[in-house]
């Protein structure tokens, strides 16, 4: 059974401009022959009109009289009124049949150029509509980059045209950041897999290959198994986040930071703790990787014999956590950088890490509906902050504090 097809948006408006038309132009030729209708003849009410059933007697009478040599004087005069009174009711009858016969016409003349002017007007307003579906069909995953940029009043259809712009853009570094993340991955991935191909090749290559030669190949197969391995699980954390929260535990970040830095291998460093109740609403074991990589990160890339700030306190309806090192000189571009995957300061040379972890600590973060930012320290180093909204008031005492 086919569907019967449907009016366009552009004929259904140019219908509706058309019969409000009709029906206003329909009104005022109603209204303007009634009115002239009910303006009434000149002389009407002076002289009673003789019936219609008595005219022809009365004309005839008339005739009669006229062609008297002495006719009625009163006779002639009613005569003369009543012919008056034909006269004036024809020329009502033919005026009134002319008004509404031109009415009419012009009514249907304007009518037809309503309709073209309104298919015309409807085409104009429309116009954006289209290239919004024009650019709609255009995009694609490969390109986002098209752009409606609607001109002109800043109208109902303009918002429309930016707001999809703008959904376009955020697709656009969206998709950008997804091929980046998937090409990042996978060149990580290969690295280990490399080493481990190289390693079974190297022994298989040489036919005197040892049993010693054989251990050594596993522990470097068993290396690159585990940074494999590690960068996977990092990889999971993050696609997981993705799905958004899905445990809504009271956490305190004060207790949990204590733990992981009782567990820590901090060597040499000098660890300079403030920690204060600092609750959230969350995933335990997302805020524990959370800081376990702020820790591990202070600690991977401080100087030998540096130090580490750690802070946790309540403000202002949030939980903040600090964690500063000492390090190398980091300039403001570089350090807003880090939380993008994959991101390194350093050569892997210098260190074994993946550049995922701050990218963890902002996506834990976004999760928990707070934020994660980055400043270099003036000595050297870097300064991470972490906020998320707090289930707990914060402590009177110290409100005062820092007012005082």
């Amino acid at each position: 059974m086919s569907r019967r097809p449907r009016l366009t948006v552009r004929a259904r408006l140019t219908l509706l401009y058309t019969g409000l038309f009709a029906l206003c132009g329909a009104i005022v030729v109603a209204v303007t022959y009634t009115l002239v209708a009910q303006l009434g003849t000149p002389g009407q009410g002076q002289q009673p009109a003789p019936s219609p059933g008595a005219s022809p007697r009365f004309l005839e009478l008339c005739r009669s009289e006229r062609l008297l040599s002495h006719p009625n004087t009163g006779i002639l005069v009613k005569c003369n009124a009543y012919l008056q009174l034909l006269g004036a009711q024809h020329q009502r009858d033919l005026t009134l049949s002319h008004l509404l016969e031109y009415s009419l016409i012009t009514l249907a003349v304007v009518i037809s150029l309503a309709a073209i002017l309104g298919w015309v007007a409807a085409g104009r307003a429309l116009r954006p509509v289209h290239r919004i579906t024009a650019a709609a069909r255009a995009a694609s995953e490969h390109n986002l980059s098209l752009r409606v940029a609607l001109a002109g009043p800043r109208d109902e259809l303009r918002e429309l045209a930016e707001t999809f712009d703008g959904m376009l853009a955020r697709l656009q570094a969206a998709f950008e950041g997804q091929q980046r993340f998937i090409a990042n991955a996978s060149h990580e991935l290969r690295t280990p897999l490399a080493v481990m191909r190289a390693t079974v090749d190297v022994v298989l290559d040489n036919p005197a290959s040892t049993r010693s030669d054989l251990r050594g190949m596993a522990v470097d197969i068993r290396t690159a198994v585990d940074h494999a391995e590690h960068l996977i699980g990092a990889l999971l954390i993050l696609a997981r986040n993705e799905r958004g929260l899905t445990a809504h535990d009271e956490v305190d970040l004060a207790t949990i930071t204590e733990d992981i830095l009782d567990n820590a291998d901090l060597g040499d460093l000098q660890v300079h703790a403030a920690l204060q109740p600092a609750v959230i609403s969350g995933d335990p074991v997302l805020a524990e990787r959370l800081i376990a990589n702020l820790v591990e990160n202070a600690v991977r890339y401080n100087t030998a014999a540096g130090d580490i700030w750690i802070s946790t306190h309540t403000t202002a309806g949030s939980s903040q956590l600090t964690v500063a090192n000492a390090g190398p000189v980091i300039s403001t571009a570089d350090a807003g950088r880090l939380f993008q995957p994959f991101q390194r300061l350093n050569d892997r040379a210098s260190h074994d890490g993946f550049g995922l972890g701050l990218a963890i600590v902002a996506s834990i973060a976004a999760v928990h509906g707070g934020t994660a930012s980055a400043h270099p320290r003036k000595d050297g180093g870097l300064s991470v902050t972490v906020t998320i909204p707090s289930t707990a008031a914060p402590d009177p005492h110290e409100v005062d504090d820092q007012h005082n």
